[in-house]
């Protein structure tokens, strides 16, 4: 099934491509474009089925789908993808939110529309290429492929300061992104020199040789360029303005996705290629993970438009997960992939339904809404749902996956488990302020609002489905993570 993985890159691309010809056919260009999401979200539940398979002996183990073949052989490129539980768990929910985002497009985009469309694509393309690729080379390419669809969206369908946003988000993960590249290019450099053989193979370069200084500096260019994308504090400053000026579908696709590349490339590069610098360092990525934590949620209180609340609640639950991945116990880490997807799924839904408060009413400012349980109880109700999701209510699914990083951490971090519990009680006190302020408040401003239409409720409806399934039945989902997660910590898979 090596043909599979290469769909679920090209597909969405070559999709995407497609649409230029539609030019002003502005509903058909919608149609077609959610036509190609629904096709590549069914190719990856079609992976699913794969899991459960005996996997070859030519694949890297824990991989269940694996493409290999030779691209700039003068070079030591290759193209190589692999698929195990973890990426396959980011892929679905990459093509989920991917569709989503194009939903919440419907009628707030109306300019632009198929290249509105055709950079949601490319967007989705170059996700699950970083969620899939296996050599660092290739790896790097995505990864940059990501950066150019994000800008153009926050360039042209953003509002407010949407150009100096666009800007701030390019030249923040460009420094990143090229620091990475010099440390890739030392890692073939080294290894080359030791082995003979230049690669940018991930299975190759695993166990390549350091002295304890090149360990260091060439695993902090990696962790710069991911803790910039998570983002942890203090190179988080992009993401509130990003969110902020970004279209809504921008910011679904930026909370619900691009955060999570940064935490999957520390988790599938960062600590395998360079654990003993890791080791060292573990001390500075708790601290920044507590510390993001607590601050994103105390600054959160202080925020009068709801996106820019919602933007500082994403950074302290990203927290979560950079402390579940600091640790590098199984349990804490199953707990920060499984976080990943729950974060995916209940940010998504914040931001939908302010983008839908924002269609509505051109506000996103707390202090011109009130009273809307009384005039749109549905809204109301979904609304209430996703912000407690959010706060980690039990028998909702954030609750699951910030449970298993703090069980998980307290042995290797007691005082940073006590710091980030507190980091859970804060976000209680804010939710409870915004719905109390936006729903049940008097109603400080006569708006005419209509409850959610058919389009909107499937949204709701489904993301609601996914976050109550995982709060109340993780068991599936931490099962196909199982195997690669003990094989990362060092355990028996």
């Amino acid at each position: 099934m090596n043909i599979l993985l290469t769909a679920l890159v090209f597909i969405p691309l070559f999709g995407g491509l497609l649409l230029l010809p539609l030019g002003s056919r502005d509903r058909l260009a919608r149609i077609a474009a959610i036509a190609v999401a629904v096709i590549e979200m069914l190719l990856a539940g079609s992976a699913w089925l794969w899991q459960g398979n005996q996997p070859a002996a030519s694949m890297p183990p824990g991989f269940f789908l694996y493409a290999d073949y030779p691209w700039i052989e003068a070079l030591g490129i290759r193209y190589t993808l692999g698929m195990d539980g973890i990426s396959l768990l980011l892929v679905l929910l990459t093509t989920i939110v991917t569709i989503i985002a194009m939903l919440i497009s419907w009628h707030s985009i109306d300019k632009r529309v198929s290249s509105h469309y055709l950079l949601l694509l490319a967007m989705e393309a170059g996700i699950i290429g970083v969620f899939l690729a296996l050599d660092l080379f290739l790896f790097y390419l995505f990864w940059e492929l990501m950066l150019i669809p994000m800008f153009f969206l926050i360039g042209i369908w953003g509002h407010g300061r949407n150009h100096y946003s666009a800007v701030k988000f390019f030249l923040y993960t460009l420094v990143g992104s090229l620091l990475m590249l010099l440390a890739i290019i030392g890692l073939y450099l080294i290894h080359g020199g030791q082995s003979g053989s230049y690669t940018f193979a991930l299975s190759a370069l695993i166990g390549t040789r350091f002295t304890p200084a090149i360990g260091l500096w060439l695993y902090a260019a990696f962790l710069l360029a991911f803790a910039i994308k998570f983002p942890l504090v203090p190179l988080h400053t992009w993401l509130p303005d990003a969110h902020t000026d970004a279209p809504t579908a921008g910011s679904i696709i930026l909370a619900g996705l691009l955060l999570k590349t940064g935490a999957y490339g520390l988790i599938r590069f960062g600590y395998p290629l360079f654990p003993a610098a890791a080791s060292t360092l573990t001390p500075v990525l708790i601290v920044l993970a507590v510390t993001g934590i607590i601050y994103a949620s105390w600054i959160a209180f202080a925020q009068k438009d709801m996106k820019r609340l919602i933007a500082y609640s994403s950074i302290g639950h990203m927290g979560f997960v950079a402390l579940g991945i600091a640790v590098w116990t199984p349990v804490a880490l199953s707990g920060a992939v499984l976080q990943m997807v729950n974060h995916g799924l209940t940010t998504t839904a914040l931001f939908a339904l302010v983008g839908m408060l924002d269609e509505r009413t051109h506000s996103r400012q707390i202090s011109d809404f009130g009273g809307l349980w009384g005039k749109i109880p549905l809204f109301s109700a979904f609304f209430v749902l996703f912000a407690m999701a959010s706060a980690g209510l039990p028998g909702l699914n954030n609750f699951v996956g910030e449970f298993l990083i703090l069980v998980g951490s307290f042995k290797v971090a007691k005082i940073a488990t006590i710091l980030a519990f507190i980091g859970i009680i804060l976000p209680l006190v804010y939710t409870v302020r915004l719905l109390q302020e936006v729903l049940f408040q008097e109603e400080r401003t006569a708006l005419a609002l209509t409850d959610l239409n058919p389009r909107e409720l499937t949204v709701l409806t489904a993301l609601a489905l996914g976050g109550i399934y995982i709060g109340l039945h993780p068991a599936p989902l931490l099962t196909v993570i199982k195997v690669p997660v003990a094989l990362l910590t060092g355990g028996a898979p």
